[in-house]
């Protein structure tokens, strides 16, 4: 992923990942033209992925350290002192 890419936030690349489906969508351009849609759209796609991927590592760990503070041990994995 190049440095503008990883710039992009994931609202501002899933809006206009939108805006590239749709004008694919409504036909009427060039052969280059749709290539060159496509080809950002495919970049667009990867930055969405990225972003969702951090997100569900993020909530599997947060998951994963409220699960373990319930049975008894702490952030650590160690159990509580009795």
């Amino acid at each position: 992923m190049t440095d503008t890419e990883t710039a992009l936030g994931y609202e501002q690349a899933r809006d206009e990942l939108i805006e590239v489906v749709r004008k694919l969508e409504a036909g009427g351009t060039s052969l280059e033209e749709s290539l060159a849609l496509w080809e950002r759209g495919e970049e667009l796609a990867k930055v969405c992925r990225h972003w969702l991927e951090g997100a569900r590592a993020r909530l599997d760990s947060a998951l994963a350290a409220r699960d373990a503070e319930s049975d008894g041990a702490g952030p650590d994995g160690a159990g509580r002192p009795e």
